[in-house]
């Protein structure tokens, strides 16, 4: 890359973490996530907005519409910049989410999972088939595939998105926070472990059993690993007088066990999203140990990282060329009242009261970034056509923004997401208690 290339990029970078941190602004005033005001603020800068009715406009400010040498060079940095923010993400997200499947929300983790995802992915398979699959097909015109991938669509929760939104209203250390994210991580091992068989068939016409039985057994074996084993040796090792990067450069320190973690994670063909998260999780096992170093990297991220991976979200999308509102309508509306309906369902089993139940089942109905890039490796597998993609896309950017709001809303009207639960986390009575947030 060029010094000017260089330079090109830096201005388009300029552009996208401002609008991003302006319009996430803009969106909290008026009681919307800011989350969806980071992706707005990418469709605006991309070709859904900007490339299509400014082209020559586009063309002086996008690095990526340049000669195809510099595109390519600003894509890979694009690229490292969307994934980097994603890990960034996870990781602090991790560092929040304190006691995640703590002995006293195994139960309820354990229905809310099993109903709320089990549910939505078998109502979705049964009935996929009586629909127009034609319409949503892609090139491969593997049937199978996109049956699994419109039942992972209407079943999936968004990682990355909640967590952004719950660290907005500054409730990502609650135990409403720690059910939905230990509701999350569980339920997207099974999706994604489906997601793979979907391809497999897409891309060879048959299900490599071994393979996939071998590939399912190892990531569970590393996040059992990374929950219960990991936190304890990281602990360990963080002590251990010989450990000078700990002891003098703590923010390096947590920096090299995310990326040790990822590296891991990649060498096993795991996700790196659940890699990052773990590692979050396992650096501030002991509250002691880097407690600043942590806080200083994830106020940081979130400056800077973290809008720039939403940002990048929006950016990719091209809403201009394949779009069907009845689609959109359609999916959104079905998709949503059975995973709200199934979620609701397993919160009541597991004791919930109904306000809790529809406060979880809002939150672990926000499809987000799981969302979009189930869409997107469907898409790139040819099992699905570009406009179901587009449907997607929306359909996790739709459900996101309504959990948000309707969190922030709870908050806003004094209510607790939990019954009994304060804002620092504590529970101050029984789980039908009223109590108002302090």
């Amino acid at each position: 890359m060029s010094t000017a290339d260089f330079g090109s990029f830096i201005f388009f970078l300029f552009l996208l973490l401002a609008m991003a941190r302006l319009f996430g602004y803009l969106f909290t005033l008026i009681g919307q996530p800011k989350v969806v005001g980071e992706i707005l603020a990418g469709v605006i800068l991309g070709s859904s907005l900007l490339g299509r009715f400014a082209p020559a406009l586009s063309g002086a400010i996008l690095p990526l519409h340049h000669s195809s040498t510099a595109a390519a060079s600003y894509a890979a940095v694009l690229s490292f910049l969307y994934n980097f923010g994603l890990l960034l993400l996870m990781f602090a997200s991790g560092a929040e989410t304190k006691g995640l499947f703590n002995r006293e929300d195994r139960r309820q983790v354990a229905w809310l999972g099993a109903l709320g995802t089990g549910i939505p992915f078998v109502a979705a398979l049964c009935l996929v088939s009586f629909l127009p699959l034609g319409l949503l097909a892609g090139r491969s015109h593997a049937k199978v595939p996109l049956m699994l991938v419109v039942s992972i669509a209407v079943a999936v929760t968004s990682i990355p998105v909640i967590s952004k939104i719950l660290h907005d209203l500054k409730i990502l250390h609650t135990r409403f926070a720690r059910l939905v994210l230990g509701v999350a991580v569980i339920e997207d091992i099974v999706l994604w472990a489906l997601l793979a068989v979907a391809t497999a068939l897409a891309e060879s016409g048959n299900i490599p059993n071994r393979q996939i039985a071998l590939h399912v057994g190892v990531t569970i074996l590393y996040l059992a690993v990374g929950l219960f084993i990991a936190p304890k040796l990281l602990a360990n090792l963080t002590r251990s007088r010989w450990n000078v990067l700990a002891a003098t450069s703590p923010i390096a320190y947590v920096v090299v066990v995310l990326l040790a973690y990822a590296a891991v994670a990649s060498f096993l063909d795991i996700s790196l999203v659940f890699a990052a998260f773990l590692a979050g999780y396992a650096i501030v096992f002991d509250k002691d140990l880097l407690a600043q170093a942590v806080a200083t990297v994830s106020d940081f991220s979130f400056a800077v990282f973290i809008p720039i991976y939403f940002a990048v979200v929006g950016y990719k999308l091209d809403l201009g060329t394949t779009f069907s509102f009845s689609m959109l309508a359609v999916f959104l509306v079905l998709s949503s009242v059975v995973k709200l309906s199934s979620a609701g369902l397993g919160a009541k089993v597991a004791g919930f009261s109904f306000k809790d139940s529809v406060n979880l089942a809002t939150a672990l109905n926000a499809r987000g970034g799981p969302g979009i890039v189930l869409a997107s490796v469907a898409y790139d597998a040819g099992i699905i056509n570009a406009v179901f993609y587009t449907t997607l896309v929306l359909v996790a950017i739709l459900t996101s923004q309504v959990a948000g709001a309707w969190l922030a809303y709870i908050l806003k009207s004094g209510q607790p997401l939990l019954s009994g639960e304060t804002l620092d986390g504590q529970i101050v009575g029984s789980r039908d208690a009223l109590a108002p947030i302090s």
